[in-house]
């Protein structure tokens, strides 16, 4: 029982990170990071937002039969998923609002 739920959750993770390659055209930012921002957030935050982002999924899929009855299963998986993984793997390191940085928006459009 344990092994088909754990297969069903890598499952459902794998499928969120791969529908999350659409977020490369997320709003550009502009911000300069100091060397401390960004070492803090690679050390600290990254790590503990991706386990949010594990933690949330878990917690979506075991509340979406209760919240698709109650009709707001997007709202729940935006919150829940999309929120912590957009501010893990779509934020310039270092930075505090998600997106991407101008100079790298720009030299994916050339």
């Amino acid at each position: 029982m344990i092994r088909k739920i754990s297969r069903t959750m890598v499952a459902t993770i794998a499928a969120c990170l791969l529908a999350f390659s659409s977020l490369g055209h997320a709003r550009a930012i502009d911000e300069s990071p100091s060397a401390l921002a960004m070492t803090t957030d690679a050390v600290i935050l990254r790590p503990a937002l991706l386990a949010t982002t594990i933690v949330g999924a878990a917690v979506y899929l075991v509340s979406l039969p209760f919240s698709a009855l109650g009709g707001n299963a997007g709202e729940a998986g935006k919150t829940l998923v999309v929120g912590p993984a957009k501010a893990t793997f779509v934020r310039c390191l270092g930075c505090t609002i998600s997106g991407r940085k101008q100079e790298t928006v720009e030299q994916s459009n050339n």
